[in-house]
């Protein structure tokens, strides 16, 4: 009998978690396929994690999905919003990543 988990063996996934990823995959792909995807990512970003609500901040490809990522990351991010404004201080993005750094008392 061992005490702990043996890593050399592939971790056994619950048939029923298995089977709520594969659903989830597949609204996401029907989504993409028949809505404006900029709206499916806004839908995504509001229940993501922080890292990649700050990865959608620093280069999502739509401006307006940076903007509401830039506004949707809390004072633990101000470094990411920090490297915005120094990266890019006069545009749209540096402008909300002050205004944001503002709200949150950074």
């Amino acid at each position: 009998m061992a005490c702990c988990d043996d890593p050399t063996k592939p971790k056994k996934i619950d048939r029923r978690d298995l089977i709520r990823c594969q659903e989830r995959y597949d609204k996401l792909v029907r989504d993409l396929f028949t809505e404006d995807p900029e709206q499916v990512i806004f839908k995504l970003l509001s229940d993501t994690s922080s890292y990649l609500t700050e990865l959608a901040a620093l280069n999502a490809h739509h401006a307006s999905v940076r903007l509401r990522a830039i506004n949707l990351l809390e004072k633990p991010s101000s470094s990411v919003l920090e490297r915005i404004i120094n990266k890019e201080p006069d545009s749209v993005f540096g402008q909300a990543a002050k205004a944001r750094m503002e709200q949150c008392g950074a």
